[in-house]
C-alpha cells in the first residue's frame, strides 16, 4: 500500500557548504521513508509526517552532510546553480555579456533593480527574509539580463523561422523558468528561459528550432523531430550538452 502525499509549504532554510549557502527545502509529508534531491533552484529534503523530533533533527544533520557531499563530489559547477549569493562589486557573467553588479540596501518595502549599460543596480530591501530576498534577486537579474538580451534572441527566432519554418510567431519572451528550457503555445507565442543565456550560442539555436517546430507538430513525433533534424542534423548533441550542463545555467 502506498500514501498519497500531502501536499505542505515546506519549511526554507541555508546549507552552508564552504563559502556557498545552498537554498534547501524541507517538505513533511504522509512518506514512508526519507529522501534527498539536488534540483535547479536548491537542495530538497522530504521526511515522513510521523518523526519524533530527534529522529527529524537527526534526519535532517544527515540532509546537510549529503548536501555538502554530493556538492563536493560534483565539483564546484554543481554549486553554481544552488544557492548563489552575490555582493556589491561581483561580475555576473552570461553568455558573452559581463554585467557588474551593486547592491544599495534600503528600508523600501520592496526591492527593485534598474540596468545602466552593463550595470545592474539592486536596491534591496532590509526588511524581508534572507530565503525571499535570495529568490528576489534571481528573478530581478533573470528580468533585467532578458531586457538587454530580448532584441539579439528575437532577431535569433526570426532569422531561424524564416530558414527553416516560415509560420507566424505572434510574441517572443525571455522569463525567468527553471522547469523547462522553452514552450510554444498554439497562438505562436516562443517563450524561452534565461537560463538558457548561459548556453552557448549553437545550443540556444537547438533550443530555439525544437519550439519553432512545435508551430508545425504540437508533439514529440516523429514528423516532429523530422522537422528539428532537417533544420539541425546535429540536435542530439546539444540535447546532451543541455543534460550534462544544466546546473551552470541559472543565476
Amino acid at each position: 500500500m502506498f500514501f498519497k502525499k500531502k501536499q505542505t509549504k515546506p519549511e526554507q532554510t541555508f546549507v552552508q557548504v564552504g563559502e556557498r549557502r545552498i537554498l534547501a527545502k524541507i517538505y513533511t509529508e504522509r512518506r514512508r521513508g526519507v529522501r534527498f534531491s539536488l534540483g535547479k533552484a536548491g537542495a530538497i529534503c522530504r521526511l515522513p509526517d510521523f518523526l519524533l523530533t530527534s529522529d527529524r533533527q537527526r534526519e535532517l544533520e544527515r540532509f546537510k552532510a549529503w548536501v555538502a557531499k554530493t556538492i563536493v563530489e560534483k565539483g564546484p559547477d554543481e554549486g553554481h546553480a544552488l544557492g548563489k549569493t552575490y555582493q556589491d562589486g561581483d561580475i555576473l557573467q552570461v553568455g558573452n555579456r559581463t554585467f557588474f553588479i551593486h547592491i544599495e540596501w534600503t528600508d523600501n518595502k520592496n526591492h527593485s533593480a534598474r540596468l545602466r549599460s552593463k550595470n545592474i543596480h539592486l536596491k534591496l530591501t532590509k526588511l524581508d527574509s534572507e530565503t525571499n530576498r535570495t529568490k528576489a534577486i534571481r528573478q530581478l537579474l533573470s528580468r533585467t539580463v532578458a531586457q538587454d538580451y530580448l532584441p539579439q534572441i528575437e532577431r535569433r527566432v526570426m532569422e531561424l523561422n524564416h530558414l527553416y519554418f516560415r509560420k507566424e510567431i505572434k510574441n517572443v519572451s525571455l522569463k525567468y523558468n527553471t522547469s523547462n528550457w522553452g514552450s510554444c503555445s498554439n497562438l505562436g507565442n516562443i517563450n524561452l528561459s534565461t537560463c538558457l543565456l548561459f548556453a552557448p550560442d549553437d545550443v540556444v539555436d537547438y533550443v530555439i528550432i525544437h519550439e519553432l517546430a512545435h508551430l508545425l507538430e504540437m508533439n514529440h513525433s516523429p514528423r516532429f523531430w523530422k522537422h528539428v533534424a532537417d533544420a539541425m542534423p546535429d540536435y542530439k548533441e546539444k540535447e546532451k550538452w543541455l543534460k550534462k550542463n544544466w546546473h551552470s545555467c541559472n543565476f
